[in-house]
């Protein structure tokens, strides 16, 4: 804010009001300048740290850290293997899309497998433990039979 007011109590009222900066009259151009490029800076830096919040995802009262690798459930850690975190990952990157046991293999492995390999309902069984309330009854990670798994970040809609 530029303004020929330049008492105390206007340059707090000014900064109250949303003001990001003030600089009464008169003012030296080079710390107008100098103003300027702090607050320019500023948004830099915050653009920064919201780039760097792309990386993760929430569903319910978790937050899965892409880049970090970790999970928290109302900001307190969830412990999980490697193999529980690349399939949460899966699943949370196609949202609401059931995937095939074989996709699923595809995805984590990217090799064949034996047809009889029951890896996946081992991994999803233990994932189940750790973020579903009830896990015979799941409301993110629920079994479509016949089909595969469906990931529903909402929970179930009822």
């Amino acid at each position: 804010m530029l303004s020929a007011r330049g008492e105390d109590i206007d340059r707090i009222v000014g900064l109250e009001v949303g003001a990001d900066d003030y600089l009464a009259k008169p003012f030296n151009p080079r710390e107008l300048l100098a103003r300027m490029r702090a607050v320019l800076r500023r948004k830099q830096d915050a653009d920064v740290v919201a780039t760097r919040q792309v990386n993760v995802a929430r569903f319910g009262e978790f937050e899965l850290n892409l880049d970090a690798q970790s999970l928290s459930k109302a900001g307190e850690p969830v412990s999980l293997t490697s193999a529980e975190f690349a399939i949460l990952q899966i699943f949370v990157q196609h949202p609401n899309r059931v995937l095939s046991r074989d996709q699923l293999m595809d995805m984590l492995k990217g090799y064949d497998r034996d047809p009889f390999d029951r890896s996946i309902d081992v991994r999803v069984t233990r994932l189940r433990r750790k973020i579903e309330r009830n896990p015979t009854e799941p409301e993110y990670i629920r079994t479509i039979w016949g089909q595969g798994y469906l990931f529903s970040p909402k929970g179930v809609q009822t």
